[in-house]
């Protein structure tokens, strides 16, 4: 009789994924609201045939020579920076993403940060906490979407959907930033015009090569006066040093972030921390990477990671991959 597959699930799943996936291997589940450490996926990794990949996860070299029955690794994510794509396809393991659930709930996202940032919501949350509310009074005055110029710094399938949404609230002008992309309706502008130009600036963008601090001290010293800035994309698009530095200095109004550059485990020197002095200051919003925690979504995407390693096990290709390991192998 041979052996059953092994499928690796580094984070708590929903029951109604766990059934489908143990129908088809024996499943070894996180079941801790915290992640692994690396040495102990890889440890678990040795005999794994799939392993179903979350956020917190890295992919490399040394994972994939530690696992020689890996068939696929199924990331229930979008962004795939921290997964070795090229590491992969040499190992012969299938690497699959989910493409596009994220998009919607991660658009809204970015602008109700944008409304929270430039309409004070968490320091009128806060005064609303003393006690000391006794009416309407005249401070708390922000600034609105309405007539504004809103930049946007890719324009894939996240930077599609905010676009989507602002024109809905009657901006004056929306820029697009993507010297590979041009949307009806909106300007295309290159980043140095839109940090001039823009009341808001929301970064969409994946982390690349070309894309890592993007937004640096250099673009932020040109800012426009006042210039919230949003970051939906990646963390380390956005040098989060350089905008502490232009925070301080006053060149800019305020920071939203759902995402951070702490989170980008494969880039060498990152911060290992969201920077205390960022956090302490007043115009700056965070929230910690929900954009796509909206129940029905993550149970989407759960599925969708559960399709693709159900494929490879089936000895299918998985309908969301990425790479091409068969070409390899043959």
């Amino acid at each position: 009789m041979s052996k059953r597959p092994k499928i690796l699930v580094t984070q708590r799943i929903h029951e109604e994924v766990q059934r489908r996936l143990s129908v088809h291997g024996d499943l070894d589940m996180n079941d801790s609201p915290d992640p692994w450490p690396r040495a102990e996926i890889i440890r678990r990794a040795a005999s794994a045939t799939a392993i179903m990949g979350f956020m917190t996860d890295q992919v490399d070299t040394d994972l994939l020579h530690a696992a020689p029955d890996l068939e696929v690794v199924a990331c229930a994510l979008k962004g795939y920076d921290n997964y070795d794509v090229d590491a992969c396809t040499q190992s012969g393991v299938w690497l699959s993403i989910v493409p596009d659930l994220l998009t919607e709930p991660t658009a809204e996202l970015a602008i109700g940060l944008a409304i929270g940032l430039a309409r004070h919501v968490r320091q009128g949350d806060a005064y609303m906490r003393t006690g000391d509310f006794a009416g309407w009074r005249t401070h708390f005055y922000g600034t609105g979407l309405h007539g504004s110029v809103a930049a946007v710094v890719g324009l894939g399938q996240v930077g599609s959907a905010i676009i989507q949404r602002l024109q809905g609230f009657g901006c004056a002008r929306i820029l697009g930033v993507d010297p590979g992309a041009v949307l009806e309706g909106v300007e295309a502008s290159s980043l140095d015009v839109a940090m001039r130009q823009a009341d808001y600036l929301f970064v969409a963008a994946p982390l690349t090569a070309s894309s890592h601090h993007l937004v640096s001290d250099t673009q932020l010293g040109h800012a426009r006066a006042g210039q919230l800035i949003i970051n939906v994309g990646r963390g380390s698009v956005v040098d989060e040093g350089a905008v502490l530095r232009a925070l301080q200095a006053g060149c800019i109004g305020g920071y939203a972030a759902d995402v951070f550059g702490c989170e980008d485990w494969q880039l060498p020197g990152r911060p290992r921390c969201v920077s205390p002095d960022l956090l302490a200051l007043d115009n700056t919003l965070f929230t910690p990477h929900i954009g796509s925690a909206v129940r029905a979504v993550r149970l989407a995407i759960e599925q969708s990671a559960a399709d693709n390693i159900i494929a490879v096990l089936m000895g299918k290709t998985p309908p969301n991959a990425i790479n091409a390991p068969e070409q390899i192998a043959a």
